[in-house]
């Protein structure tokens, strides 16, 4: 039986992070490119993604980059232009929403189907197989049940959200912000809405929840389901954090990297890593270090009573302290004062039981104290924190010196013994062994060669140069790309009309779905006046204000009087409720 390859995708802002993120582990790093990817604050040059692929490319791991924006009609040819430049340096794949990527004319690069694609259907899953992806990222919200059943209908990879921040909308059906702001989510300026305070009232004015977070959602944490994931299906885990710094990446990074190694050592005939080389960190890794929410699985298990939101504020949690004789001088803290607001303060001393902050404030009898600056964590993850090393082995006979790797990369060099005789044997494992800056490490030496021969040792640190050299150039030579994969034009949508929330924001994309059974298109927001009417849904989430407030309308009638509105400032959105498949939506008002 063939095994299935897993793979860990770890998020990058730049080049710097997405190099450390392969040496924490990473099997794949995705980042932006110049433009057009769904966090605008992200961008990277051709020459800085470049430099990426250069290096994971040395562990056989996979640079995908994000070109997961809607386009608009007069940016079709640079996009093109930018696909093909992102093609030249090797890039491995992009990530796309705007189906008029399958339409422009593009060098055979894969395409993967981004989270703003909402995939929540077997249907629609397979219909962007059929067309020609190559890897589908699936919506955050979904049960395990609902993605094995995606990954029961379709042979290409199926990518699942494991950790980070949650979007309370179904991805790329959330027009909050552009409807608000005229900042859109599908443009990579996401105003981030859901993270203010809202006041939930009923239809007369009652007022059920003041001044809380009611779209601000816990982050995503599937550390405990990360083995169901695989039974159900998921080859690549995505953790979520392209605006997240360095130390976030190599933490969370180094966390799930064990967990698979664990779950693949117990599971060695069924599944393997996607990418090779052997990790050393200088520190545990631990989740609750970096910036969170609090967190929650969300629905993977079932729909559930417990908490998913963050409804008291959208700032990190950090990790929460037992013992105050943890902290340390320059550690940040925070807590909820008497009021329930939250308090974020730094530590000068601990002194006799007693926390002496920064700025003189109150911190109630019995709170729950959680630490979101360690500086001495902070010290450790400013190092150079982990090294990466492909095993090598070589072996030297009389005839010649040669090397493999565990990639499967084998080459040989001649080697003249006709020389003069050793004063004492000759130590020649040490001198291949010395592979310094290098990205392998000897693994395994053999020598059938008498000890006696002499061999200069400049000589053979020039043979183990040249060795290293041409493993690089063999690695690159018989480097596997996948390639773009054909378009089924007999494949058709599951939906025969589509609405501004399809994101269809150009002629290309419209003319794909035309060509795909669709009978009429309604262009994307951003494109139309489509924000300027009421009741507009703008979210669509299985995230329900009232369930997570106790007022469950299955449960308990008679509470309030609908429709029920939230507001914030000069924001205000109608509520509705689809109870029958346990949906809540959000319009403007």
């Amino acid at each position: 039986m063939k095994k299935r390859n897993l793979e860990l995708l770890a998020p990058a802002s730049n080049a710097d992070i997405a190099i450390d993120a392969i040496k924490h582990g990473a099997d794949a790093v995705y980042i932006g490119a110049s433009s057009h990817g769904a966090r605008k604050a992200a961008a990277n040059s051709i020459d800085d993604i470049s430099r990426v692929v250069d290096y994971a490319h040395n562990f056989r791991a996979r640079v995908y980059v994000t070109v997961n924006t809607i386009v608009y009609e007069n940016e079709l040819a640079k996009v093109e232009r930018l696909c093909r430049d992102l093609y030249r340096i090797g890039v491995d794949a992009l990530i796309v929403q705007d189906m008029s990527l399958l339409r422009l004319d593009l060098p055979p690069i894969a395409l993967h189907a981004s989270t703003q694609c909402d995939i929540r259907t077997p249907e629609k899953a397979k219909f962007l197989q059929d067309v020609g992806f190559s890897q589908l990222v699936l919506a955050r919200e979904l049960t395990l049940p609902e993605i094995k059943a995606i990954t029961a209908c379709v042979d290409i990879p199926v990518e699942c959200f494991i950790h980070g921040a949650l979007c309370v909308s179904y991805s790329g059906k959330c027009h909050a912000s552009c409807a608000t702001t005229g900042r859109s989510a599908n443009r990579g300026e996401c105003a981030q809405i859901c993270r203010l305070p809202f006041t939930l009232k009923d239809n007369t004015g009652k007022i059920l929840a003041k001044d809380k977070h009611l779209l601000s959602l816990r982050d995503f944490n599937a550390t405990d389901k990360l083995p169901d994931l695989i039974e159900a299906g998921v080859s690549s885990f995505k953790i979520e954090g392209r605006l997240k710094e360095a130390d976030y990446v190599k933490n969370i990074t180094s966390h799930y990297s064990i967990l698979l190694d664990e779950y693949i050592a117990t599971h060695g005939d069924e599944y393997s890593r996607s990418s090779f080389g052997k990790v050393k960190r200088i520190f545990m890794p631990k989740p609750d270090k970096s910036f969170n929410r609090g967190f929650t699985d969300y629905f993977l298990s079932k729909r559930r009573p417990d908490s998913i939101a963050s409804l008291d504020t959208p700032k990190s949690m950090g990790e929460e302290i037992k013992d105050i004789k943890e902290l340390h001088n320059g550690d940040g803290i925070s807590f909820f004062d008497h009021d329930n607001q939250y308090q974020g303060v730094n530590v000068n001393k601990v002194d006799n039981g007693r926390i002496i902050t920064g700025r003189k404030v109150i911190i109630p009898r019995d709170s729950i104290i959680h630490r979101t600056f360690d500086v001495d964590w902070q010290k450790l993850m400013a190092k150079d924190s982990a090294d990466r090393k492909l095993a090598l082995h070589v072996s030297i006979d009389d005839t010649g010196v040669t090397a493999h790797d565990e990639r499967g990369v084998e080459v040989r060099l001649p080697l003249d013994v006709t020389r003069d005789r050793a004063r004492s044997p000759m130590d020649y494992k040490s001198e291949f062994g010395k592979l310094g800056n290098t990205v392998y490490s000897l693994s395994s030496f053999q020598s059938t060669l008498d000890p006696m021969v002499f061999i200069p040792r400049s000589e053979l640190a020039s043979l183990r140069r040249e060795l290293v050299d041409m493993l690089d150039k063999g690695n690159v030579a018989t480097y596997g790309y996948a390639y773009r994969r054909p378009e089924d034009m007999a494949a058709n949508y599951p939906l025969k009309k589509l609405d501004f929330r399809e994101n269809v924001a150009n002629s290309l994309a419209e003319s794909f779905y035309l060509s795909h059974g669709v009978k009429s298109v309604e262009t994307a927001m951003e494109t139309s006046n489509q924000n300027r009417k009421k009741g507009t849904v703008v979210m669509t989430t299985r995230h329900c204000i009232l369930r997570e407030l106790g007022m469950c309308k299955r449960l308990e009638r008679g509470r309030f009087e609908e429709p029920l509105a939230i507001c914030s400032g000069n924001r205000h959105f109608r509520l509705h409720f689809n109870c029958a498949d346990c949906e809540m939506e959000v319009l403007t008002q």
